[in-house]
């Protein structure tokens, strides 16, 4: 009796979600596999209406884009997964190098909806598996917690590490709050650097104080400000602030996903800082540092599950 042949696995086709950026076609030209854009209109009631521009029958659809500004993008991908499936699609996933409604992972005050389960709840009911970079995870340990689905939580560190390599001579990795030190630590192994943390106390959405907690003597070396969300840019700020009252040279500021404004990113440079850079998760004009050939390596091992 012959052995059997292996199952093939369905060709994947990448669909680039509204305001995508450059993220679909840096997939498709990593994955070999076709691309194509979905197609958004919306009505003057505020409703919408998406089609699929291609053939997606027994194909692995792959829908690709960040979720910032996540109240007007949900839907559209809600409905698009849905019609993907009703059109034959093989498996339905998204890559969202930035996953939306994690910060709120606690009933904090009675009647509060735990929007990051919520949120979860609904994603896995349309998709098949998600792939996304440093999700801002707290009280939950990883994505499983709260997706069924599989997941796969890429780090942006070996990207940031490979850069500072080539932009920092000497950096000084600097963690703005205690929930940064595993994280710049990792940074920092890769490009052999020392690291510290500061401590920080918020007092409201854009009310922050930080504080060293370690050494002030770093001779020769730059101050590398690493946070994973940059939202208000008060943490940066106040941080920058503390580095310069502190005696250290002008800082660089990295930010995984730049979800700030200009005014914050003037803020950032007014308190001294010698650059903002971030990773390309969400669009923005500080993006220095590409996300996307790490996340190839992470679909193409979560489509075999």
């Amino acid at each position: 009796m012959s052995p059997k042949t292996p199952e093939a696995r369905p060709p994947f086709l990448v669909v680039g979600l509204p305001d995508a950026g450059a993220l679909p076609a840096q997939l498709a030209t990593q994955l070999r596999c076709d691309r194509s854009d979905l197609a958004l209109h919306r009505f003057p009631d505020g409703e919408c209406l998406v089609r699929l521009d291609a053939d997606v029958q027994g194909r692995c659809v792959v829908f690709a884009g960040s979720l910032d500004h996540p109240d007007g993008k949900t839907l559209p991908l809600l409905f698009a997964a849905d019609a993907a499936r009703e059109l034959g699609a093989a498996r339905v996933g998204l890559v969202a190098p930035y996953l939306a409604y994690m910060r709120q992972d606690h009933r904090f005050h009675a009647g509060e909806a735990v929007t990051s389960r919520s949120y979860a709840r609904l994603l896995s009911g349309a998709l098949e598996f998600l792939v996304t970079v440093d999700p801002h995870l707290h009280r939950w340990h990883s994505l499983g917690d709260i997706y069924p689905i599989p997941t796969r939580a890429v780090a942006a560190a070996p990207a940031i590490a490979q850069w500072l390599r080539r932009e920092v001579a000497a950096p000084l990795l600097v963690g703005p709050d205690e929930e940064s030190g595993q994280w710049v630590a990792e940074v920092a192994r890769l490009c052999g650097a020392p690291w510290t943390v500061m401590a920080k106390q918020r007092h409201g959405d854009r009310d922050v104080a930080v504080k060293m907690t370690g050494g002030t003597s770093w001779p020769g070396r730059t101050p590398v400000l690493l946070d994973d969300i940059g939202s208000s840019g008060q943490t940066l700020v106040a941080a920058l602030q503390v580095l310069r009252e502190a005696g250290f040279s002008q800082p660089v500021c990295i930010v995984v996903h730049a979800l700030f404004g200009r005014e914050a990113q003037q803020a950032m440079l007014d308190a001294g800082a010698a650059r903002v850079v971030s990773c390309d998760t969400v669009a923005h004009p500080t993006n220095a540092i590409a996300v996307a050939p790490l996340l190839a390596p992470a679909l193409l091992e979560i489509a075999r599950v």
